[in-house]
């Protein structure tokens, strides 16, 4: 299938930086993610603005709350024509089905994608959260319940889709942050991969944030890493 694979990360602290960046790329390139600190300032005016521009938008706020909380916080997120939304698997089978539920009948459906752990989380950390068993483990019992909950897919880093890619097909969306060029630092990211190894991996779609978002030439960046993907020979 021949669309964007990349979801830029829109982290911009208000509505004109953010457009400053979206004027220099084009929806064949890209999608976009609107995230909490940019959703938080330029409210759902922006996301409509993206939408209308033609950009597939990924509104990850990853919504955790009571299944009544987060299922109208979907449906209002899919009135705003989004392509893709998040929910937390931490939230639990009945708030995860109760977001699914909220989404059927809307056209088109958003994709619910629900986030497993977060990139920037090491063992130790999920250690004191109470989370035992290792990072592995843990994303695969929270995609297994998102899975089994309705959701379309998960978040989840490159190092651990080879193994939700065989437990739970083709049809089950990967979507990978931590996506870095080999030659740039990790930033505050922990589980990182480049943009080919996490196709190979099974990733469907790739959030990439300041390889782009701080390059020169954005558009050129895209161009790059799309054809990095390209090389892969895999496709959604």
């Amino acid at each position: 299938m021949n669309e964007p694979r990349i979801i830029v990360a829109l982290d911009y602290a208000d509505a004109q930086s953010a457009l400053q960046f979206v004027n220099r790329v084009e929806p064949r390139a890209c999608r976009l993610k609107v995230g909490k600190e940019l959703f938080t300032a330029a409210g759902p005016q922006l996301v409509e603005q993206l939408v209308q521009r033609g950009f597939g938008v990924f509104l990850d706020l990853k919504f955790h709350d009571i299944p009544h909380t987060v299922a109208q916080a979907c449906k209002a997120a899919s009135k705003l024509g989004v392509w893709m939304l998040s929910v937390h698997a931490l939230g639990g089978s009945t708030m995860l089905a109760a977001a699914r539920e909220a989404l059927d009948g809307v056209n088109p459906r958003p994709l619910l994608i629900a986030v497993t752990v977060l990139t920037s989380l090491g063992r130790g950390e999920l250690g004191q959260l109470g989370i035992g068993g290792g990072i592995d483990d843990a994303v695969l019992r929270l995609a297994r319940l998102a899975h089994q909950s309705g959701a379309d897919g998960v978040v989840c880093s490159g190092q651990e889709a080879p193994r939700l890619r065989k437990q739970f097909g083709r049809e089950f969306c990967l979507v990978t942050p931590g996506i870095r060029p080999a030659q740039t630092g990790h930033d505050d990211q922990l589980r990182v991969v480049t943009a080919r190894q996490a196709v190979l991996n099974g990733a469907d779609y790739l959030v990439i944030g300041r390889p782009v978002t701080q390059a020169q030439d954005p558009l050129k960046a895209l161009q790059e890493i799309n054809q990095e993907i390209a090389k892969t020979g895999k496709q959604t």
